[in-house]
């Protein structure tokens, strides 16, 4: 009987540790990928838009607009979201950590990180310049472009930005709010700025990954187009979704914040 609960004992300790390693595995890919980096540059961008209604709304409104919004986008609450997220969505991270893991990896998530740096879209913020290329690379960033959500991501950040004052204004004045009627809202101009996007998306990517050869944007893409890589960008989507909770009613997301552990 003892050597069987020692066993039993053994064998429950493996699972705790192959679940810790999994655990961590989540983590790791969470870093690797430039999650916390963009995490922070979007609330640089955060700040800049609570700074453009400073001037244009009563002082209580305004007071109630940056709490609500940095009680949201709370770095910890987000990671939270969006961690969890990925975890629900990606059963396997072991591949797409490796991807980003490797020099292309690594490559790959400095360029993206800087492109969303404050820096950089200010300089940018008329507009990208056009850059011209030759058939392989349009190929290949066209073909990237329909592989990973770049649009889609696009547009959650664009939403979670313009949603700052409408959540403020919901939470101080109930009756604005619509129900059914509200995620309507958020899914047409979800669906408005995807329209907007894609004619641009080509030349967004030009630009980030200027600095990857032919060569780097066809591993870069082999990768993308595999199932595992479809599988990250698919759990990727739904994790921003997540982390930055567009559409959701800020008392929910403090209270699901409280419940846990």
């Amino acid at each position: 009987m003892l050597r069987v609960l020692s066993v039993i004992g053994v064998w429950v300790l493996c699972l705790g540790a192959s679940a810790l390693a999994k655990a961590d595995t989540y983590q790791l890919l969470y870093q690797a990928a430039g999650w916390p980096e963009q995490r922070a540059h979007f609330r640089q961008a955060l700040e800049l838009a609570q700074q453009r209604y400073q001037s244009s709304l009563p002082t209580l409104v305004y007071e109630t607009l940056v709490a609500n919004s940095n009680q949201r986008f709370a770095a910890t609450a987000v990671d939270q979201r969006a961690l969890g997220a990925l975890r629900q969505q990606l059963p396997s991270p072991q591949t797409a950590l490796s991807f980003y893991q490797s020099s292309l990896g690594r490559k790959i998530v400095a360029a993206e990180v800087r492109a969303s740096s404050a820096d950089q879209l200010a300089y940018y913020a008329q507009g990208l310049p056009v850059i011209q290329a030759g058939s392989t690379r349009q190929l290949l960033i066209r073909s990237l472009a329909q592989t990973i959500p770049v649009t889609a991501l696009g547009a959650e950040v664009s939403l979670a930005l313009a949603s700052v004052a409408a959540d403020s204004l919901t939470q101080m004045l109930p009756g604005l709010a619509m129900g059914n009627q509200a995620q309507s809202m958020v899914e047409n101009q979800r669906q408005r700025l995807l329209n907007r996007f894609e004619p641009e998306v080509d030349n967004w990517l030009l630009h980030i990954y200027q600095d990857l050869s032919d060569a780097e944007l066809d591993e870069y893409l082999m990768f993308a187009q595999s199932p595992q890589g479809r599988a990250y960008y698919q759990a990727a989507l739904q994790a921003v979704r997540t982390g930055l909770a567009v559409g959701q009613d800020s008392s929910r997301l403090s209270q699901s914040s409280s419940a846990r552990p």
